[in-house]
């Protein structure tokens, strides 16, 4: 049996994904709905904030995430991106 590992591009999709359908999500929410160890989510928002994809609110002692302009646009492309390798027939 084979073990498929999820591409970066994959896991930023699945990130945005949750966080786009969550409104304002709760790093625990998306750890969960990504299936990521906690050191690689915090990586990943990392990543995605330093580009501006997402925007970390802190409210109350509690942290949550929201899509940006930017997020959305990045969500689209990337989406397309992998309806595309898919139609191709090839992994993602």
């Amino acid at each position: 049996m084979v073990k498929r590992y999820r591409s970066r591009i994959r896991i930023y999709y699945e990130i945005l994904e949750v966080v786009c359908s969550e409104g304002r999500a709760l790093p625990t929410r998306i750890l969960y709905q990504a299936n990521l160890s906690h050191e690689r989510l915090q990586r990943y928002l990392g990543e995605l904030k330093k580009v501006g994809a997402i925007k970390e609110i802190a409210e109350g002692g509690k942290r949550t995430y929201e899509i940006t302009p930017k997020g959305l646009k990045l969500l689209k492309k990337l989406r397309d991106m992998l309806d595309f390798l898919e139609a191709l027939g090839l992994p993602s």
